[in-house]
């Protein structure tokens, strides 16, 4: 009953030899490539480990990184083809080296030996033992194999033809084991190449039959919490006793088992942020006798913030490096970078036709809001990842390679990472112009699965596209720390064009569960993820289970502005001022909807949501109105008529301008505050302009009203608004220490 060992990876096609020349005061080492085959191979990797006392100092024809004394080569794109029975001639990689004259061990191409010999497996490990029998398990471990060629990577506890464990150590826990049921298990070795190498001796067991011990043990007691964080709670309790033997713990949240260990210590991992959970423990003999449950133990989750702290979230445009001339440097220079929590890098799209993460392309949007299409395929690799920033763009000052695999934002994010290490960037998907195939993607279980996973894949693993040389395998890796959901909106119209229906709401839920499970499954530290969600109580009604997201999301950036404007277009209320991001109801708001941050807030409070679960959203940003009559006295354009949108900061975004340009291009605008509502307004004088926006009176304003709440923090949109030095990123900090 044992599986037969799978053969030792066969070589390709490619071999590589070495020669060298020496120079005296310096030698050559040149690999020349080899293709035995009879198709020509198109891209090759040479790795190879430099001989002790040997340095290089510089590589010709292909790409070279070096890691200590491992030398890692791709091509170049002269000589990126073997022809079949050719070689890399005249074009073959060679380096310049000191010390020693002699030949690199470890040589692969493509991944395979140089020498064109198949890969040596693992030798078989010793016989295995058991150091624990229960009904349902068995806990083996095994003397170690000894490595081939490549490291030994895994083992495999194999039954006939099933895997039924695989492990990293030299020990593996058997599940699922039919109780008084007898099974004959062997080990085999498997490195790091995926070579298989033959079983180990036969190891015969036998389950315990739970006829022969009727008897639980008795309860754990005193279950109790010894330390926690936003994601994590380390729980204890005083051990069972049993007639024969306590075999494992196991925990549980609420109903749900959480985990089996076998000590009277558990870390339960994956938990929300702000969230109340009940555990309980029972015991487990080796008969498979469950005790009575522990004593019940209530446990809230810090907060992302911690204790007596505030969050303070911003959106980095990436397309503010054009016409604005906002670069991540700029997060730094204003001061923002060191005051800041997380910045949202906005935006990126879904894939129309495979409805999952889009990343790789360079496609600009219309351009026109009423357009149905005008966000379909659109993306920016190039301010992404491969346009190179120069040495006045650039963080730490020093110009992008132009044949780095990685320049452009995510470079200058990782470089800003190094110097703020607090500081967490997450992806954020979708915004107003591309959620338009959110809802496909959120259709059914495997589109979640598929959307999710393609997104991770991207954006948190960082397998970027390659794209005009930049990108591939990895590149991105640790540019993101989370992911944040942009769906504008689920179950409502957003975008012209927008497909959404009434399933969005449940789908939208499944779809938030869907990327918790994927982040956590990754290991290692907790990923954050965060949604963008409305104001409008009618829009968080059709699209927002408050009742269930949050038990996924680690805090949600509500909506505070917008709530007046006249639109690029002129449309939406192009006929009368409003205050756009007021804190409290304005008595003179001649509507009849209600639009507030306080009533908002008050919204998702009342369904339950922890305060420390929110956000509110500040505008870095002014919207106004032209030829606004002045009214009767003391009115000063507030709720007047008017006569379409403003001219903006940039053509394509009438009404619309960063609050820098705002004060800058109006420098006698009377700015006036609204004490009852709480919002500031400008008015240039009757018929003139009327703009609604935030400044250092209204922010102290609403961060005092956000402390006197409880609320988690606040989010900015967007960073590219404020004045240099950070005046409105200063006043919050202060408002928010």
């Amino acid at each position: 009953m044992t599986a037969l060992a799978s053969p030792a990876q066969a070589a390709g096609t490619l071999t590589a030899s070495f020669t060298t020349q020496n120079n005296g005061s310096w030698w050559k080492g040149t690999y020349v490539i080899r293709n035995t085959g009879t198709a020509p191979v198109t891209g090759w990797t040479l790795a190879f480990d430099l001989p002790a006392g040997v340095s290089v100092s510089g590589h010709y024809h292909g790409d070279a990184t070096v890691n200590g004394s491992k030398v890692t080569v791709k091509n170049a794109y002269y000589n990126a083809t073997i022809p079949a029975g050719g070689t890399s001639e005249p074009w073959s990689y060679w380096f310049v080296a000191n010390g020693p004259v002699s030949t690199p061990t470890g040589c692969t191409v493509n991944g395979d030996k140089c020498d064109g010999t198949p890969d040596v497996p693992p030798t078989a490990p010793g016989t295995p033992s058991a150091t624990a029998i229960t009904a349902r398990t068995a806990a083996l471990t095994w003397p170690a194999a000894s490595a081939g060629d490549y490291p030994v990577a895994s083992y495999e506890v194999v039954s006939g033809t099933t895997v039924l464990a695989t492990s990293d150590s030299v020990s593996a826990t058997l599940t699922g084991l039919t109780p008084a049921a007898s099974y004959t298990v062997t080990v085999r070795a498997k490195d790091s190449r995926g070579n298989t190498g033959p079983p180990s001796p036969a190891f015969t067991f036998r389950t315990v039959d739970p006829a022969s011990d009727p008897t639980p043990p008795t309860a754990p007691g005193n279950l109790r919490l010894t330390s926690k964080t936003a994601s994590t709670a380390l729980l204890a309790w005083n051990a069972s006793t049993d007639n024969v033997a306590v075999a494992a713990y196991d925990v549980y949240r609420g109903a749900t088992l959480v985990k089996t260990v076998a000590g009277t210590t558990a870390t339960v991992e994956g938990l929300s942020p702000a969230t109340t959970y009940t555990f309980t423990v029972k015991a487990r003999d080796t008969a498979d006798n469950s005790s009575p449950a522990s004593n019940a133990l209530s446990v809230t989750t810090d907060d992302v913030a911690g204790p007596g702290n505030y969050y303070k979230v911003g959106y980095f445009s990436q397309w503010g490096i054009y016409g604005r001339q906002f670069f991540i440097k700029n997060l730094d220079t204003s001061g923002a970078a060191a005051k800041l929590d997380v910045v949202n890098y906005a935006f990126q799209n879904i894939d129309p036709v495979n409805f999952t993460c889009q990343a790789g392309v360079t496609k600009g949007v219309s351009g026109n809001p009423q357009d149905p299409n005008e966000g379909t395929g659109a993306g920016d690799a190039d301010a992404d990842y491969a346009r190179p920033m120069s040495a006045a763009q650039s963080v730490d000052g020093v110009a992008d390679d132009g044949w780095g695999k990685l320049r452009g934002n995510f470079n200058q994010i990782k470089k800003l990472k190094a110097k703020y290490p607090h500081l967490k960037f997450v992806v954020s998907l979708g915004g107003w112009t591309f959620s338009k195939y959110f809802a496909d993607a959120a259709a059914t279980p495997a589109s979640r699965e598929k959307f999710v996973r393609s997104c991770v894949d991207v954006w948190i693993k960082g397998n970027l596209p390659v794209y005009n040389g930049a990108g591939g395998p990895g590149t991105g890796a640790g540019i993101f720390d989370g992911i944040d959901l942009d769906w504008e909106w689920p179950g409502a119209e957003g975008h012209p064009g927008n497909h959404w229906s009434a399933a969005d709401k449940a789908n939208n839920t499944a779809l938030i569960a869907e990327f918790r499970k994927q982040l956590d499954a990754l290991g290692g530290e907790h990923r954050l993820l965060t949604a963008f969600t409305p104001a409008d109580p009618a829009k968080i009604q059709a699209g927002w289970d408050l009742s269930k997201i949050f038990e996924h999301l680690d805090f949600a950036n509500v909506q505070g502005y917008d709530f007046h404007g006249a639109g690029s277009d002129n449309s939406w209320e192009p006929g009368r001022t409003g205050h756009q991001a007021n804190l409290r109801k304005d008595a003179q708001d001649p509507y009849p909807f209600d639009f507030s941050i306080e009533k908002a807030i008050q919204t998702y409070l009342d369904a339950g949501v922890s305060p420390r679960k929110l956000t509110v959203g500040f505008p870095f940003y002014g919207r106004g109105w032209k030829d606004v009559a002045s009214g009767p006295a003391g009115t000063n354009g507030e709720w007047q008529t008017a006569n379409g949108a403003a001219t903006g900061q940039f053509p394509e975004e009438a009404g619309i301008r960063g609050y820098h340009n705002l004060i800058s291009n109006y420098p006698n605008m009377t700015v006036y505050h609204d004490e009852q509502s709480v919002s500031t307004y400008g008015y240039t004088g009757p018929n003139g302009q009327w703009w609604s926006f935030d400044d250092a009176w209204s922010i102290g304003k609403k961060a005092e009203w956000i402390r006197a709440k409880g609320l988690l923090g606040a989010m900015v949109w967007e960073m590219s608004g404020d004045t240099p030095n950070g005046t409105l990123m200063n006043a919050l900090h202060t408002g928010l220490p």
